[in-house]
């Protein structure tokens, strides 16, 4: 059975913990005594433990349409590396002459580009609304694998992220980044946390992309992450290094899938994003005003 640890909501009652089902449903894991995301994600044995949990306590099932999915995420920071694929590097270098080489360094360096993306109350879950910049005229999409980190450091589940970015903001000159890329509903992470796969496994999987406005596909891309040049654990040790993260942290890993320059999105546009058994993340735009 595959394990993917949810945050769900039924009518107007709070957040609860579950797992999402093949079927679309939910196992609601509040009867069985759990009542928080993170002390599950905190466990070094997680895996194993829900299993005994779900094979002993039974939980209850929640049919499709008698819940809401909420952003996997309650108090972790979410940050994330830039430049880890070829076709990455390749657009940055693009939008801004000015520090392409900065780009081309990292992607080589032995120190990994990594910025800060998000509080966990800004993030958007599955089927909520992304934000595209009201001062922006080239919003993008940029899908991504996301590593979930406990407190200390260790890996122990992946989702599928969508950091939102303003290319025409960063390409105009680099110290612009937290702009192009912080704002309210510029990040979505979901549809839940797969817990219980390895680096190995994860790097077979594809990321595939959809971008739909009205009744027409307008963008889609797919990449293999094992073209990530970055290896997890490399990652995870620099973005550990001289700081910790009490509730733990969420990784974006950068997007190997690029929109061409004459595409952005626009209001109303749907986002659909699909990694391996993780599931699919889908979401809405929206215009962000000043």
């Amino acid at each position: 059975m595959l394990l993917r640890l949810c945050r769900f909501k039924v009518g107007t009652s709070g957040a609860r913990v579950g797992l999402l089902q093949d079927d679309g449903s939910v196992l609601d894991l509040s009867n069985c005594g759990v009542t928080s995301l993170t002390s599950v994600l905190e466990m070094d044995e997680a895996e194993p433990w829900l299993q005994a949990l779900v094979g002993g306590a039974k939980p209850e099932r929640k049919l499709p349409g008698f819940f809401r999915l909420l952003c996997p995420v309650e108090r972790q920071e979410v940050w994330a590396a830039g430049v880890t694929y070829q076709p990455s590097r390749a657009a940055r270098m693009e939008e801004s002459r000015a520090s392409a080489s900065c780009y081309d360094r990292v992607y080589k360096a032995d120190r990994p580009e990594l910025f800060f993306k998000s509080v966990a109350e800004k993030v958007v879950g599955h089927q909520g609304s992304i934000g595209i910049r009201a001062d922006s005229r080239w919003s993008v999409p940029e899908p991504e694998l996301a590593i979930v980190c406990h407190s200390r450091g260790r890996v122990v589940g992946y989702t599928i992220g969508n950091d939102v970015s303003a290319r025409d903001i960063e390409g105009e000159n680099p110290l612009y980044l937290p702009q192009a890329k912080i704002y309210d509903k510029s990040c979505a992470l979901g549809p839940g946390i797969l817990v219980g796969a390895d680096e190995a496994t994860v790097r077979t999987w594809r990321i595939e992309m959809t971008v739909r406005r009205g009744d027409s596909v307008v963008f889609s891309g797919s990449v293999e992450i094992g073209r990530m040049q970055r290896r997890f654990d490399d990652l995870i040790k620099h973005l550990f290094r001289c700081q910790k993260f009490p509730n733990g942290v969420v990784l974006l890993t950068g997007t190997g899938i690029v929109p061409p320059p004459e595409f952005t999105l626009q209001p109303g546009d749907t986002v659909k994003i699909s990694i391996g058994t993780i599931g699919v993340l889908e979401n809405t735009v929206e215009r962000i005003e000043q």
